[in-house]
């Protein structure tokens, strides 16, 4: 009954991160913040307890349950307004964010490892409870993420208040934040092709791999994608946030293309760990950019919407690419997924090559502006 669920729960992310654009910063970022963590563990509550599906519909559209470790919908749009505030400008940023990345994938991965925890141990020990039961750990996680929310520094606020004269929250940036977002659009389309639900269903068409053996490349792969993340950091620090996007991003859209046309699964399984070793590098660079190019009183708006934008039209990806398997080839989504990042970095470079950035988060004095 989960996977109704799931679909259901598509469109809320967006709709609950465009809240948090409109309002955020008018209810206080702490606020929310600890009131989103809690909605986070009743919704899991819920997952954990039934298998009714309206409770369950109900529960995946508040929009704070997440299959991606470092996407959280609204949670995520308000962590990446706050880091800046605390973090100070420019290169710390750069290196707050790679860390924040960081932290989130060397989490997913473990996360990952431990799924195949119950039913393994059950092997041995029957009594151990159904798999559903461990996302009680949902609202225990959700009460502790809260408190902690109360203890974060005044300095996350925004610091603006937004008047009767200035209802909107984007003002001076919504061109460029539409921009971005457009962008990020098609980034994220090209990523709904292959999900790791088609990665681990093509290694076993394919070549016949087992969930257990991709269960390991997927923890591998969030082990390098944390790494990855932190020498993103240093990166942007030496070359700047943009060409650290578009030059750690473009090659690993190479590496997806190649993925199918490999012989073996040996040969697949590594350039697939090639990819993930810099395919996120981009990430902390773009979450760090998308800050540094807006007012601070306009980044939780700015940073929900880019978001936002990702959401909506990520669910379109596994729809077209189940079609291409069928009426295309097998791995015919690997080829349509890198071909739409590649257009989306080169699109990225020639658009925003020549905008102004905050001074020190922009780094090197070399990079065009």
């Amino acid at each position: 009954m989960a996977s109704p669920a799931s679909s259901w729960g598509h469109p809320w992310p967006a709709l609950t991160s465009i809240a948090v654009g409109t309002r955020g910063d008018r209810m206080g970022r702490r606020r929310l913040y600890g009131g989103l963590f809690l909605v986070m563990g009743v919704a899991g509550t819920v997952f954990a307890v039934t298998r009714w599906l309206p409770a369950l519909i109900l529960a995946a559209m508040t929009g704070t349950i997440s299959v991606e470790a470092n996407e959280s919908g609204p949670i995520t749009s308000l962590e990446q307004a706050m880091i800046p505030q605390v973090a100070g400008e420019g290169r710390d940023t750069n290196r707050a964010f790679a860390r924040y990345n960081a932290v989130a994938y060397l989490a997913g991965s473990l996360g990952a490892l431990a799924a195949g925890g119950p039913d393994f141990f059950r092997r041995f020990f029957p009594a151990i409870p159904a798999s559903q039961r461990f996302l009680l750990a949902f609202p225990a996680i959700g009460i502790a993420c809260a408190v902690l929310a109360t203890r974060l520094s005044p300095r996350v606020e925004s610091g603006e208040v937004l008047t009767t004269e200035r209802r909107f929250p984007l003002v001076r940036s919504k061109r460029r934040v539409a921009g971005l977002a457009g962008l990020c659009a098609i980034d994220s389309f090209g990523g709904g092709f292959v999900v790791n639900a088609f990665i681990v269903f093509w290694f076993q068409r394919k070549f016949g791999a087992s969930t257990e053996l991709m269960g390991l490349v997927f923890f591998f792969a969030g082990l390098l994608q944390s790494g990855s993340s932190i020498a993103a950091g240093w990166l942007a620090n030496r070359i700047g946030l943009l060409y650290t996007m578009v030059f750690t991003h473009l090659p690993s859209n190479v590496l997806l293309i190649l993925i199918p046309f490999m012989p073996t699964l040996g040969l697949a399984i590594a350039m697939l760990l090639a990819r993930f070793a810099i395919s996120q590098m981009d990430v902390p660079a773009r979450q760090a950019y998308v800050v540094a190019v807006v007012e601070p009183g306009e980044r939780t708006a700015a940073a929900a919407y880019t978001n936002t934008a990702r959401y909506v039209v990520r669910p379109l990806g596994p729809a077209l690419g189940g079609l291409l398997m069928e009426n295309v080839a097998l791995g015919a989504p690997f080829v349509a997924a890198g071909t739409l990042k590649i257009v989306y970095d080169l699109m990225l470079l020639g658009t925003f090559r020549r905008v102004r950035v905050n001074e020190a988060a922009s780094s090197p004095p070399s990079e065009p502006s």
